[in-house]
């Protein structure tokens, strides 16, 4: 782990990394929708986050759902392993290595800030909103957000995490500059909490369940600090302005797979792993198929979403963790539109907005 870098107690703005070209070429394939190299193999490669054991990409992975549906555009998918942190695969992105991840609003607009090239496609609902929040080590005399002040926090800067310190703070009314707040992503963050190295932690999904599970004391969540950093699937824009028609199949593919979940979530666990650390059982096993069973369907972006993600970009750019204003339509991808534009996709249908 590199070692921390201890940020100025009355920071004007978030260190932001420097911005990385994007590579000309595009890295994903390419030739018109429905061209195929001899023999039929699919020319158009799409490069989709592989999210592991559990949920319906895991499912998608395990069936060849994706490269079914996406066969008669010359498409397929190739798996890449990637850190859980949309924040962390900015570099992926850049490079054209990544074209396909879920995330939050929080990551895609820090993103955007950088000139990174990635749009928000489409938007789920939250379901639970207790995945997500502020843990303290139990060493570190933090019972409560207010005791925060004078202490260090691990974020994932301009990310989920910073967003979750950002609303808890204000909530309770403490300046940010009172509270040191440490970039690490989630490896490096897991390791300085864990040791003590930082009071506490600001996290999401998995890594956040599990150093709860360790002691970790819960000072706030999503739910608490009402929080609307929702959950979305973004691409990597060359792709969008490529290949519009596949991310339509893409997204209506996901759509679908999710009301398999939602219908039948005890097949979305434990996908390729019954046993092991990537496996779940007990009490965990059952809140995650609690929590398939209500899972929300991807769909376009509405106004309402639009407002939530503005709240969100708001936040930072007023507290510099962003140096630009970005918007909601900076950050949405009309691909419904696009679709409609793209000749090869003329007689593919796209899913209807709100579906």
């Amino acid at each position: 782990m590199p070692p921390l870098r201890r940020l100025p107690r009355a920071r004007a703005a978030l260190a932001i990394l420097p911005v990385v070209a994007l590579v000309a070429a595009c890295g994903s394939g390419g030739g018109d929708a429905n061209e195929a190299a001899p023999g039929g193999e699919p020319t158009f490669v799409l490069k989709v986050t592989d999210v592991g054991n559990a949920g319906p990409l895991a499912v998608a992975k395990r069936d060849g759902t994706f490269d079914e549906a996406l066969a008669p555009l010359g498409a397929k998918i190739e798996w890449v392993n990637a850190p859980p942190a949309f924040s962390a695969n900015l570099k992926l992105f850049n490079a054209g290595q990544l074209d396909v991840s879920g995330g939050a609003y929080s990551p895609v607009v820090g993103a955007l800030s950088k000139d990174v090239g990635v749009r928000i496609i489409a938007v789920a609902d939250p379901v639970d909103q207790s995945q997500a929040g502020i843990l303290a080590s139990p060493d570190s005399g933090v019972t409560q957000v207010k005791d925060l002040i004078g202490k260090r926090i691990a974020v994932n800067p301009a990310g989920k995490g910073e967003y979750i310190t950002l609303k808890a703070l204000r909530q309770a009314g403490i300046p940010f500059d009172q509270v040191e707040r440490v970039p690490l992503q989630p490896s490096d963050a897991a390791s300085a909490f864990s040791t003590g190295q930082v009071d506490a932690w600001a996290s999401f999904n998995d890594p956040y369940q599990e150093a709860k599970a360790r002691g970790g004391i819960e000072i706030a969540t999503e739910a608490s600090i009402e929080s609307t950093d929702n959950t979305i699937v973004a691409f990597r824009t060359e792709v969008l302005e490529q290949r519009p028609d596949v991310a339509a199949k893409y997204l209506e593919t996901l759509q679908k797979l999710t009301e398999r979940q939602r219908s039948n979530p005890e097949d979305f666990q434990n996908v390729f792993e019954k046993a092991g650390p990537r496996a779940l059982s007990g009490d965990r096993l059952a809140r995650a198929v609690d929590l398939g069973r209500q899972a929300s369907v991807p769909h376009y972006p509405t106004e309402a979403d639009a407002a939530d993600l503005q709240e969100v970009a708001d936040l930072f750019f007023q507290n510099g963790v962003i140096t630009r204003q970005v918007t909601a339509a900076d950050v949405f991808y009309p691909l419904q539109e696009k679709v409609a534009q793209h000749p090869s996709a003329q007689n593919q249908s796209a899913p209807t907005a709100g579906s």
